[in-house]
């Protein structure tokens, strides 16, 4: 009841509208009364067959309302009335939710009938929790993955970004860690993903107990890039819900890479110039407000572990998108393309990857023995051509020989199935077994 109450306070006394004054390619020209009118602002154009079309207003020019649909433009014409329906998009969120596929406005896609309301909204686009308010990083955060729990640490409240090529394998990853990290809500933004995919990530990678205590986010490549930018702010702001509620949260997105191009659209659109590889500047200004939403929150709340896709297009790591991500972030795990054609998943480059709150996570008796291993790799990496073609001879140098026997164990030891999980004192142990120390 008091949800209910809640809405009909929220209901506008009068009726806002204007006209449609012009449409270019997408976008929308509104005239009326702009005073009323602001940046975010919702309006619901009449479309073909009296259906509404909805927008967003993304800019200003002259005496016009500059706004872009959420879907597409047909019916659409000339004088048609635009009536201002909100000033910002927002959800009512609740545990209800968990178990449930939504899309990009926060309704029920899986045909499981309405979602239940929670008592307060939460706006999609919030600002981030000021710094000197945030609690510290939490402790390690058993991911369920070997080669991240043992070489990429993460910790609760941390922000990783998983760069990776098409086809490497980020989505099965991103599937592994749904279901082994020990986490109380997991939410899962699926941003431009392709149809086909979807459902398969949902049933195969997430699984029926990943999917009970997750919320799935949707917005396939198909939709407009306002759906798919709004997809990315939802899931932040369902992530802030349960935080709030004091549950620690896992955060995953597929991909921050088509979020921005969605806001590289939506900025084209409005008249911003291009830069790096046409993103406009709103792109690097737009990523660090979404990215730092995730987190500590408060003491006495939960937190926010973030673990973000990055496609890096043409397998470039330090393309304009990946590198801003890269500063943001408090690591990267390096996905590479070479390590999946020789068949070993997840292809995972562990002496390219780095967790910035390494080695104090880490407990004191592990450290040697995982300096120790990557040492050992670094040897094998810096000479791998040459053992490849045959040109380094046995007995040369005993650390590299001893990198070439241990070598094997290593691709063995970073090598798991996808529903394989391993903890953190496991992979220690099993590392110290293979180097032939004692890691207690």
């Amino acid at each position: 009841m008091k949800a209910l109450t809640n809405e009909i306070s929220a209901l506008p006394d009068v009726e806002t509208f204007g006209r449609v004054a012009g449409v270019h390619g997408l976008l929308v020209e509104v005239a009326g009364p702009l005073h009323e009118m602001s940046v975010g602002a919702r309006l619901a154009i009449a479309g073909a067959n009296d259906a509404a079309v909805d927008c967003e207003v993304v800019g200003f020019q002259r005496d016009r309302a500059l706004c872009l649909p959420f879907a597409a433009l047909d019916g659409v014409r000339l004088g048609c009335k635009a009536v201002l329906t909100g000033a910002r998009g927002a959800v009512r969120p609740s545990h209800g939710w968990l178990g449930r596929v939504v899309n990009a406005f926060g309704r029920p896609i899986d045909g499981k009938g309405p979602l239940p309301g929670g008592p307060a909204p939460y706006p999609l686009r919030a600002s981030p929790i000021p710094a000197h308010q945030r609690a510290r990083i939490g402790p390690p955060m058993d991911l369920g993955v070997r080669a991240l729990n043992s070489f990429v640490t993460c910790c609760r409240g941390q922000r990783m970004g998983i760069f990776s090529g098409s086809g490497v394998g980020k989505s099965v990853l991103l599937g592994m860690l749904a279901r082994n990290t020990q986490s109380d809500v997991t939410v899962i933004g699926l941003i431009g993903e392709r149809g086909r995919e979807v459902q398969e990530f949902i049933e195969d990678d997430l699984g029926p107990d990943g999917l009970a205590r997750s919320v799935v986010v949707v917005a396939t490549s198909d939709e407009s890039a306002l759906m798919r930018r709004a997809a990315a702010h939802l899931a932040m702001a369902l992530s802030e819900y349960f935080r709030d509620q004091g549950d620690e949260v896992l955060m995953l997105m597929d991909s921050l890479t088509r979020f921005a191009q969605a806001q590289r659209e939506i900025g084209l659109s409005a008249g911003e110039p291009p830069t790096s590889k046409g993103y406009t500047p709103t792109v690097f200004s737009e990523l660090p407000r979404l990215l730092e939403r995730a987190g500590p929150g408060r003491e006495g709340s939960g937190a926010i572990t973030g673990l973000f896709a990055v496609l890096v297009e043409g397998d470039d790591y330090n393309e304009p998108v990946a590198d801003a991500v890269r500063a943001i972030v408090d690591g990267h795990v390096v996905m590479e393309r070479s390590i999946a054609e020789r068949g070993r998943y997840p292809a995972i480059n562990v002496l390219k990857s780095v967790s910035r709150t390494m080695p104090d996570c880490v407990p004191a008796e592990a450290r040697p023995v995982l300096r120790e291993a990557r040492r050992h790799m670094a040897a094998f990496a810096d000479m791998e051509e040459l053992i490849r073609l045959g040109a380094y001879r046995r007995g040369a140098d005993a650390d590299i020989d001893r990198a070439i026997a241990l070598n094997p164990h290593f691709e063995e030891f970073l090598a798991q199935n996808r529903d394989e999980a391993t903890g953190l004192a496991e992979g220690y142990r099993r590392l110290a077994d293979i180097l032939g120390v004692d890691a207690n």
